[in-house]
């Protein structure tokens, strides 16, 4: 199932003569590693920023400190500028961005552990989306990114 999501957004990419790049950071490069098992695939991906700090969120992917620092790193407006900070580094068609809280510890009432915000920069588009997922940090993990290749799917 998971590869066969990869070689869906690939083939849709492929077709469209467009290019990815991922901004990932409680996914830790699993979405890159996802992606690169497929052979093949660097006509498409371009590579990936894990920015599991803030200070390369902020020196790398272009997110304010002031936004940090009021919204934290999980939030939709922190996913939405690490998605298009990403983009206009790379200069890819598409950027998806995952940050979020995998557990077991990190967590709040109110980002409780498997609190994910999700963001997809394209071309004239954009869309953030908060999810909840539960389990396990490897499986909060893999839930992650499977909704993040499921989500830029549905905006091709």
């Amino acid at each position: 199932m998971r590869s066969e999501l990869v070689e869906e957004v690939v083939a849709k990419l492929r077709a469209r003569g467009e290019t990815l790049s991922f901004a990932e950071s409680c996914t830790g490069g699993l979405l890159s590693s996802m992606v690169t098992a497929l052979p093949g695939v660097s006509d498409v991906y371009m590579g990936s920023v894990v920015s599991y700090s803030n200070a390369i969120k902020e020196s790398l992917l272009g997110v304010s400190h002031s936004q940090l620092r009021a919204l934290g790193a999980v939030s939709l407006p922190v996913a939405r500028s690490m998605a298009t900070g990403l983009r206009a580094r790379f200069q890819t068609t598409w950027t998806v961005a995952v940050t979020g809280i995998a557990g077991p510890g990190g967590g709040s009432v109110e980002k409780p552990v498997g609190t994910v915000c999700f963001a997809v920069a394209g071309p004239a588009f954009e869309k953030t989306v908060q999810m909840h997922f539960t389990g396990s940090r490897q499986v909060i993990q893999q839930a992650s990114a499977d909704h993040a290749l499921r989500l830029l799917l549905e905006c091709f």
